[in-house]
């Protein structure tokens, strides 16, 4: 029952992440790019800071507090300018799908701040989600003559920096004080930018004001706490797995809502980067079971000794 649970949040989880990605086109015309990040971010720190009230969430220590700025800033302030900004120009689709290959920066960035050892399918299913990424980036030649989809693809770097950085806290805090404290380090952040934006931020109408209080409540608040939910209950590769479904429910739900029709050779692109992402967290696992089904074949069967014993 726990798994099943779980997995029902899993999937929850999937379909508020995914759907930021069409919601963010709603909005940052509207709001702009900082005025929506802030709008978001605010909205998403007040929320978690009344969940975290009744879940009594503690206080960090003085010495985690450069952890905490660290995760912050690129996890919250850096990915929500890079990608509200580059979804100005990119589709909501496309922006999915680039930033689906942030694991393969977490990879690079756990290797210089935490000397893990990079195995050679890491290698391997890196150059094959970098090769999904080119093709995603240079599908239209309006985005090929763009810096937006550059943008975008560094939002996807920002993202994979912070998934590493939270690993310090995780030793000491729960996922949920984590999530909290990165969002109010975040928002902190954000607000000396947002003189920048003022004129856009008090211009908004209210469905841009709609679409970015929807994306702080739900898809950031609500879709943290349960994820949270459904990494205690899930094993590790199997809440990992329920990752690889953001990019196609987002092109999904673009279209069905926004009307935007993905290119073949972007789902293309997209399906490489998956099978990337998967070579590289699911790779050792699947070469242990290919070994161990072979070694169960190779030994013989009980029967198979007593008939070559008769033939002796």
């Amino acid at each position: 029952m726990k798994i099943d649970r779980g997995v029902g949040a899993g999937l929850l989880v999937v379909l508020l992440w995914a759907s930021a990605f069409p919601a963010i086109q709603v909005a940052v015309p509207r709001l702009g790019a900082i005025g929506l990040s802030f709008v978001r971010l605010a909205v998403a720190m007040v929320a978690l800071l009344l969940m975290a009230s009744v879940k009594r969430v503690r206080i960090p220590r003085a010495r985690d507090l450069g952890w905490i700025v660290a995760a912050g800033f690129f996890g919250m302030t850096a990915y929500q300018l890079l990608l509200n900004g580059s979804e100005l120009a990119v589709p909501a689709g496309t922006a999915s799908i680039i930033v689906a290959a942030a694991p393969l920066v977490s990879v690079l960035v756990a290797r210089l701040l935490f000397q893990e050892r990079i195995a050679l399918r890491t290698v391997i299913g890196s150059m094959i989600a970098l090769a999904g990424v080119l093709i995603v980036c240079l599908a239209r030649a309006g985005l090929s003559l763009s810096a937006s989809v550059w943008i975008a693809v560094a939002a996807m770097a920002v993202q994979g920096i912070y998934h590493p950085l939270q690993r310090p806290l995780l030793r000491t805090y729960s996922g949920f004080e984590v999530a909290t404290y990165a969002m109010i380090a975040g928002t902190v952040m954000t607000l000396p930018l947002v003189p920048l934006g003022w004129h856009e931020l008090i211009g908004a109408s209210s469905g841009g004001w709609i679409a970015a209080i929807y994306l702080g409540l739900l898809p950031s608040a609500v879709g943290f706490v349960l994820w949270g939910y459904a990494v205690g209950r899930l094993p590790v590769a199997a809440s990992t797995s329920l990752l690889y479904l953001v990019p196609p429910v987002a092109v999904l739900i673009a279209w069905l809502w926004l009307g935007e029709l993905p290119l073949v050779i972007e789902l293309l692109g997209g399906l490489v980067v998956v099978v990337g992402v998967v070579v590289i967290s699911q790779g050792g696992r699947i070469l242990a079971r290919i070994r161990t089904q072979t070694q169960r074949r190779s030994r013989p069967r009980p029967g198979d000794q007593r008939t070559e014993a008769s033939r002796v």
